[in-house]
């Protein structure tokens, strides 16, 4: 790979974009430059992908330097069809998520030469869990849930220092969540009464519990179903950085668990490996058979929806009282998609 060549990778999804500008043969380094988008309520994923681009161009000219190539992640055919439609005579390629995962991860040393692994991808907006081969970066099967994420957890914070006098927005209680993935203790303020509350890891924790709890019924549904076992699992998207999280999944899953020191630019940095103008391989999902569900499976497959659905009512009742809802994006109690499409 050329040496020196300054790149842009951008990861997009249903909360924004995020971008990484980085030389192309560095990108496991701290980067140049990085940002992050928040989608606007209303707004399409597009908007927020070029508004990172615009910025990190400016940081470039800025430098004096040329960006040469920008790959743009999508985990949803609709917000690549989105992004490619505004992209004009914006020079820039569109590329499978799951694969940009999976060439970073190599990149870095993080994944098996053989065998397979599961992406559990937690984001804003929900659970991807991703079954791939390490050796030709196919996906096997893929599994996405809405029932958990980060807005669902920043919702349920919020409700609770609602309880507790301090009213806060969405945005400050997401600051609040991340702060505690390093913090063991942070101070929350209602900038009208002046009310103060106390948060801890373990609050965040308690709130957490359920959904993280549900992703590993998720997770052993698919682990069953698989044809060939996983050798192991990788944390992606920020909600994974929080410690209670990790040490969760680590104890239910019998899995050995790859961590990433900032999971939420994995996707981004992925990116700036395919960002080169070398051509991608293509992304073939390619559909699991699926075992004779035997009766005990079906008892957790059952409890497990159970869960699900209890889960998703209490979170989507939340976010549908938070005074910030976008009119008209009330989420789903819960998503389940076995396998996603190619992108063309």
């Amino acid at each position: 790979m050329e040496r020196m060549v300054l790149v842009l990778g951008v990861s997009a999804g249903a909360g924004g974009a995020r971008a990484v500008l980085t030389h192309s043969d560095q990108p496991h380094l701290p980067p140049i430059d990085r940002c992050r988008v928040p989608r606007r309520a209303g707004g399409g994923v597009e908007e927020a992908v070029f508004e990172a681009i615009r910025r990190m161009r400016r940081s470039a000219d800025q430098r004096g330097e040329l960006i040469t190539g920008t790959a743009v992640t999508c985990r949803c055919p609709l917000h690549a069809e989105a992004i490619r439609a505004a992209a004009g005579h914006t020079p820039l390629t569109v590329v499978s998520e799951p694969l940009a995962q999976l060439r970073y991860l190599r990149f870095t040393g993080r994944l098996p030469e053989d065998g397979t692994v599961l992406l559990y991808d937690l984001g804003s907006s929900g659970l991807t869990i991703t079954h791939a081969d390490c050796r030709t970066d196919s996906v096997l099967s893929s599994k996405r849930s809405t029932v958990l994420g980060g807005d669902g957890f920043d919702a349920l914070l919020r409700w609770q220092l609602a309880r507790d006098g301090v009213l806060t927005d969405k945005g400050t209680c997401r600051k609040h969540r991340e702060a505690l993935s390093t913090d063991r203790v942070v101070t929350a303020t209602d900038s009208a009464s002046g009310g103060r509350a106390v948060l801890t890891r373990s609050d965040i924790t308690e709130l957490c519990a359920a959904g993280i709890h549900h992703s590993v019924s998720f997770v052993h549904q698919l682990i069953e179903q698989a044809e060939t076992a996983p050798d192991a699992m990788v944390l992606l998207g920020g909600c994974t950085r929080s410690p209670s999280i990790q040490e969760t999944l680590a104890e239910d899953i019998e899995l050995p668990i790859v961590v990433h020191p900032e999971p939420e630019t994995v996707s981004a940095r992925g990116a700036v490996l395919l960002a080169t103008g070398r051509p991608a391989a293509e992304f073939r999902p390619t559909r699991a058979r699926l075992a004779a569900t035997a009766p005990g499976d079906r008892r957790k497959l059952i409890a497990a929806l159970a869960v699900t659905a209890t889960l998703g009512a209490t979170i989507a009742g939340v976010l549908v009282m938070d005074r910030d809802a976008s009119p008209g994006h009330s989420p789903a109690p819960a998503e389940h998609v076995d396998t996603p499409p190619a992108f063309r």
